[in-house]
């Protein structure tokens, strides 16, 4: 027989085989599909019902594709789920006696199986709850990742566009507590208070910057130097803001009085909104820069290179105060004004296995002196780029120590009801593979902003950032 008649024998073989052979059991097939989740192609179409289904897909999608996935306990989200299951049937009145938890023993498959029938069987005796028991089960497995780059998204929840965070126009310390609410709470230092009032019922009501937050809704938002859970009222997510009331101090004067705070849009002062900003404090650039924004980068380079047509400075002064973060192209391309030939970040899985992110060396040195303010409110890629700022020593942080929010570039995955479910495939680490994430980036110079500067308006960061930059 001749090779081409050995070859086709046996693809007929095959084919015989193949259509002979009976059909894989569901099981097989459903488990095959488990781990199917994909970046989306284009916008989500219209939110449809979570249900346990997506509940799957998400949890399979997180063991399969999350940076930590390959040595999570599964039983640990599972565990997670079901207390939320059974917590939100106590809310509506209806808890039952099958809500008891499956037994689980670490084999992920077959946890699941065991997790769907008990959940199954509790949502057939509560048809009228299963949306509600849905989401709160799939939050619940989401948030006991216990990682801050990890999100369900769904379009339901999303503010509009004209939302302002708290919608109370109550400017607050960032280095106090900062807007990283689910944050440790451990790094909230007192005392709580105004920063700023930019509009809203916190003007309306007369507040100032530098005025003492003493209690939150009748609750101290400190106790024994330790945050309570009450500040959290003042960082509420959209849409569950609600009034709340202030006790106020006013230390100038001695006031006491209390305020109530109802949430709402009001208007901004359209210089506020702008990503970037930039003015010359004589012979220093000054650029504040408050998001890593799409072509954020160039403007701060076409800002610094403005400020220095026709003068000598001494200078730059980059505020990433309240600097949240965004695009780590943006901080890349930034980075690489200030140096060359480094790396600016590694992105790592979870068995020490590191890629390193260099910096761009077609971008052109600024060559000036950097100094670079940074609080509790810089997160994410703005704590990429302090961490690169500070190891490489290419300029000097001032202010208080960061976030602590980097735990690494989320990628979006769209779960079956047309809700994505963002997470880290890699986790991130300094250019000296230091550990950023739950800890934050130390300043150079400490330089915590305190009520009595807030009233007087003074800017003691920058003062500081400026005295190093001209000595």
């Amino acid at each position: 027989m001749t090779a081409a008649r050995v070859v086709a024998a046996g693809l007929a073989l095959l084919l015989a085989a193949a259509c002979t052979a009976p059909a894989p059991p569901r099981s097989q097939a459903r488990a095959q599909d488990r781990t199917v989740c994909a970046p989306p192609q284009g916008p989500p179409a219209a939110e449809t019902a979570t249900t346990v289904d997506v509940i799957e897909q998400a949890y399979f999608c997180i063991l399969g594709n999350y940076h930590g996935g390959p040595a999570l306990d599964a039983r640990a989200l599972l565990t997670s789920g079901f207390a939320a299951l059974t917590q939100e049937l106590n809310r509506a009145g209806r808890d039952l006696p099958e809500a008891v938890a499956p037994a689980l023993t670490g084999d992920r498959a077959a946890d699941w199986a065991a997790f769907e029938a008990a959940y199954r069987r509790i949502t057939d005796r509560a048809p009228g709850l299963r949306d509600r028991l849905a989401v709160a089960t799939l939050e619940a497995i989401v948030a006991a990742l216990g990682d801050d780059h990890v999100r369900w998204v769904r379009a339901a929840k999303q503010p509009p566009d004209s939302y302002d965070g708290d919608g109370y126009g109550l400017g607050l310390v960032a280095s106090a507590y900062g807007p990283q609410v689910d944050g440790d709470p451990g790094a909230a230092l007192p005392p709580l208070f105004v920063t700023e009032v930019p509009g809203g019922a916190a003007r309306k009501a007369g507040l100032r910057p530098g005025d003492l937050i003493e209690s939150v809704n009748g609750s101290a938002p400190f106790i024994d130097g330790r945050a309570t859970p009450a500040i959290a009222a003042l960082y509420p997510r959209h849409p569950e803001a609600r009034p709340v009331e202030l006790r106020l101090l006013r230390q100038s004067t001695g006031r006491r009085w209390t305020v109530a705070l109802r949430p709402g849009l009001y208007p901004r002062d359209p210089a506020t909104l702008r990503v970037v900003r930039s003015e010359l404090l004589d012979d220093v650039a000054y650029v504040r820069m408050t998001g890593f924004a799409p072509d954020s980068a160039n403007r701060v380079l076409r800002a610094i290179a403005r400020l220095r047509q026709g003068r000598t400075l001494a200078g730059v002064v980059l505020d990433l105060r309240g600097n949240g973060g965004g695009s780590p192209v943006e901080s890349t391309r930034l980075l690489s004004a200030f140096a060359h030939g480094k790396v600016t970040a590694y992105q790592c899985t979870v068995d020490g296995a590191c890629a390193a992110s260099r910096t761009d060396d077609t971008v052109e040195l600024v060559g000036l002196p950097l100094a670079v303010l940074a609080d509790r409110g810089c997160a994410s890629v703005c704590e990429q780029f302090s961490s690169a700022i500070k190891d490489w020593r290419a300029g000097t942080l001032v202010g208080t120590r960061t976030a602590g929010v980097v735990s690494g570039s989320a990628q979006a995955y769209l779960l079956s009801d047309n809700t994505l479910l963002n997470f880290p495939v890699r986790h991130h680490r300094g250019p000296n593979r230091e550990v950023i994430d739950r800890i934050g980036v130390p300043p150079d110079h400490h330089v915590p902003p305190t009520p009595r500067d807030a009233a007087a308006g003074h800017d003691a960061a920058l003062a500081k950032a400026l005295t190093l930059l001209r000595t």
